[in-house]
């Protein structure tokens, strides 16, 4: 996913694209920000052994993948610049926003990648403590 992202854009050029397109320069902002793609599957670890440890979970997959992708879209931050020298410093800070369909692909995404190991070793995930009173 990060390799196929296609090429980085900037959190302020993202205006206008399609839900695919914006969640595809989060995946490059991933790559260009060399986070390591163990990072993104233990986050949909998290979600499965939190989903797990529910009782009351929500159960619907549409619920673990946008969990997943908010985890996913923070580590992807935004667009940092900077220009000038010492009092005339001008700084731009721009985060995308997290939300709708954009966290939907990055979920399918991030869950089609994870699915064969939560499949194959899904049952090795830490179970739930029984509380101690």
């Amino acid at each position: 996913m990060l390799q196929t992202s296609g090429p980085h854009l900037e959190a302020f050029r993202l205006r206008g694209l399609s839900p695919q397109d914006r969640a595809n320069a989060a995946w490059a902002r991933l790559r260009k920000a060399a986070v390591d793609p163990r990072r993104l599957v233990a986050a949909w670890l998290a979600i499965e052994m939190i989903v797990r440890d529910d009782p009351q979970a929500e159960r619907k997959t549409e619920f673990k993948r946008v969990q997943a992708a908010k985890l996913i879209h923070k580590m992807a931050s935004g667009t940092h610049k900077r220009w000038g020298d010492g009092a005339n410093v001008k700084e731009l800070h721009v985060y995308p926003r997290s939300r709708g369909r954009v966290l939907r692909h990055i979920g399918e995404a991030l869950e089609q990648a994870c699915e064969l190991l939560v499949e194959h070793r899904g049952r090795d995930l830490p179970e739930r403590q029984a509380d101690r009173a």
